[in-house]
Parts: structure tokens; C-alpha cells; sequence
């Protein structure tokens, strides 16, 4: 392809990083997870971080953590990748979805309170494509029932509510670190908190329960290997060190995106960044305003002219296994449902130009309409 929708920002000091700890015999547990995790902790402005294997591992360690089980119920939405409500499932709790915000698709927190239940302990808010959600109504609510906050902030480093930190709100936030994301470590995730007792629980479920002894063979709770390897964390210093100006040149491209596309705001819905927010841009997405367009046609036509795109997100409550187990259906969720029907991300990393970005709106247009607008 000659757009990829994403590839990771690579530099030679990252190599180098990377390398510089093949070269000697601590591979894993050692003391780049800590310079990690402090680093991190220190950006994010929180005490405590902890290094684990995957967003999706972080996500199950604070469910943990906080004390979610059996019987009890988590709202969260139903346009985000799996993994946030998965991780709900796999603490034995159920997942209560709340329909989405039609502009920037994140959970409508004027939907929540009526499905706020006895059952209710917690609401896991996802931030979602690189902006926080409407916080302050939410913080309400949370304080009004005694629900806990956790944030999958996985998408949405260094993006701020108010001024404030994605993922700094509530219990804990989690990141992700997958190729595609602001910064990488190939695979990843990383767990934040203000809580000690929180980071000491996660810390130690990360490496399968083992107790705060440091004893090898010692092991306080049912752990899991969710570790992150040392390679990995030698990435991550060096990524997390260039992370602000990743940012800024993914604001940049953002902002010819929509500098292109605001002739055609009748056409296509150009994605948008809430007032009291800053946006770190994970994914760039757009939703094609004509319903007589076949989106996932018009996918495979652009992968045919060499630009990748893909739809973001399907909705989670018309997965099968979601159908069966919850019963849900078509039309339970019609924000969310229209989004993931409409909706595809186009290319956005490091590199591209603005004279890329024309080039890629134009055979967008093209592909729709049958014609050239851009000039």
C-alpha cells in the first residue's frame, strides 16, 4: 500500500534503546520496568504506573483490583474495541452499555443515570480515538451513587478534560502501546493510579500474585503473567521521550484532514474535538453522511488505490457472542450502531504530507461521488 492507515514513528535511538539491553543478561524484570513506570508516572503527573503486557491486561488487572466479581454491573459503551468490555466478562461482572454521543462518539454521559442499577459498582469510561469523555457530569454521578471511575484511556495519551490527564480521574486509567498508537512498544500497556493499594494489587498480579517479600516462590493472590519485558520498556523510555512531538505532528496532520474537508462538511462528518478538550489522535475518523454509500465497498476501493482504511469500530452488543449471551439487537444502541455502519478511519502517522492528505481526500471523494472535487 502506499497509505498504510498506520506504522509506528521508529528512530534509530529507539533501535538503539532497544538494543543496548539485548546486550545485556537482564531481559526481563529488570531495571528498565522501573525507569518505565517512573517515567510514565512523572508524565502522567500520578504517583504510581505499572508496566503490564497489553492494554487488554491492564484493563483486567484494575477490574481486579478494584474489586469487581460475580453479580455486580459496569456501564460502559458499545463503541470501543472489545477488549473494554471483555475484560468486564473476565472478572465474572456484567457489561451495561450506554449509547454514544453522535459527534464524538464518546459515551453520553446524559444517558447513563437510568441504567445505574443496585447491581451497579462501577462505570468504565473509554476515551475514545484520542479524546477524553465529558467528565464532570460523569464524576457526579459517580459520587452521587458511589460508583468507581476506571478509564481505558488506551487511545487516548496525553489528551486532557479541562486540563486534566485522560486516564488521572477516577481509580486508575490504563494505556496501550500497540504499533498503531501514539507511541509504541510493539506490545504493551500501562496501568496508572493515585491509589497504593491499587498499584501494590496490579504490581503484583502482573507477576503472577507473587507476594511483596520479593520472595521468588512466594505468591499472595491467583496471578497471571502479564509482565512487560525489558526490550519492550527500553522502547518505551525512548518513545515517551519524543511522545509530545509525535503528538503535535499528529495534531498537524489532523488539521490539514480537516482544513480539507471543511468545503464538504454536507458530505462527510469530519471528526470532532469537544470544546473543553485536547485531541492526541490515535485514529483519524470520518463518517460518510450519505447512507446510500456502501462503506465497506468504498474500503476495499481505496485499499485498491493503495490507501488503507478501516471501520471504527464495529459495535460491540451485535457481536455474536454478546447476541447470545445478553440477547441483544439491532436497534438497542442506534448511535453507535449508525457510527460503526458509517465510519472508517483514514491514514494518520508520521510522514504523511499535506499534499498527502489532499491526495487521499480527493480519491475518497472520488470513490463517492465518481468525481475530483479537490483542486
Amino acid at each position: 500500500m502506499k497509505y498504510p492507515i498506520a506504522k509506528p514513528y521508529i528512530t534509530a535511538k529507539d533501535k538503539k534503546s532497544v538494543l543496548a539491553v539485548l546486550n545485556t543478561d537482564n531481559l526481563s524484570i529488570g531495571p528498565k520496568v522501573r525507569e518505565f513506570e517512573k517515567k510514565f508516572a512523572k508524565k502522567s503527573g500520578v504517583k504510581y504506573a505499572c508496566a503490564v503486557s497489553s492494554g487488554t491486561a491492564g484493563l483486567h488487572l484494575v477490574l481486579l483490583a478494584a474489586g469487581l466479581g460475580a453479580g455486580d454491573e459496569v456501564i460502559t459503551t458499545p463503541f470501543t474495541f472489545v477488549a473494554s468490555a471483555n475484560a468486564i466478562l473476565y472478572v465474572g461482572a456484567k457489561p451495561v452499555f450506554v449509547d454514544i454521543d453522535p459527534l464524538t462518539y464518546n459515551m453520553d454521559p446524559l444517558k447513563i443515570e437510568k441504567k445505574i442499577t443496585k447491581k451497579t459498582k462501577a462505570i468504565l469510561v473509554v476515551n475514545i480515538f484520542g479524546q477524553p469523555c465529558e467528565m464532570d457530569p460523569i464524576m457526579r454521578l459517580a459520587k452521587k451513587y458511589r460508583l468507581q471511575i476506571i478509564e481505558d484511556s488506551c487511545e487516548s495519551i496525553a489528551a486532557t478534560y479541562k486540563g486534566k490527564q485522560a486516564g488521572t480521574f477516577g481509580t486508575a486509567g490504563v494505556f496501550a502501546f500497540y504499533p498503531n498508537k501514539q507511541m509504541t512498544t510493539g506490545e504493551g500497556g500501562m496501568i496508572i493510579t493515585n491509589n497504593k493499594k491499587i498499584y501494590e494489587i496490579c504490581d503484583s498480579l502482573r507477576n503472577q500474585g507473587r507476594s511483596e517479600n520479593d520472595q521468588w516462590l512466594d505468591h499472595k493472590y491467583l496471578g497471571y503473567n502479564y509482565r512487560l519485558d525489558e526490550m519492550s520498556c527500553a522502547l518505551g523510555i525512548s518513545q515517551l521521550a519524543k511522545l509530545d512531538f509525535m503528538i503535535r505532528k499528529r495534531r498537524e496532520i489532523a488539521g490539514w484532514y480537516n482544513k480539507i474537508l471543511a468545503p464538504y462538511h454536507d458530505l462527510i462528518q469530519a471528526p470532532l474535538t469537544a470544546a473543553k478538550n485536547t485531541h492526541s489522535w490515535f485514529v483519524y475518523v470520518i463518517k460518510i453522511k450519505n447512507k446510500k454509500i456502501n462503506r465497506d465497498l468504498l474500503i476495499k476501493k481505496l485499499k485498491n488505490i493503495g490507501i488503507g482504511t478501516k471501520p471504527y469500530l464495529p459495535s460491540i452488543h451485535l457481536f455474536d457472542f454478546y447476541k447470545k449471551q445478553f440477547g441483544y439487537k439491532s436497534g438497542d444502541f442506534p448511535v453507535s450502531e449508525e457510527t460503526s455502519a458509517f465510519s472508517l478511519a483514514l491514514p494518520i502517522y508520521l510522514g504523511l504530507t499535506e499534499k498527502d492528505c489532499k491526495y487521499i481526500i480527493n480519491k475518497l471523494l472520488y470513490q463517492i461521488y465518481g468525481r475530483s472535487i479537490q483542486k
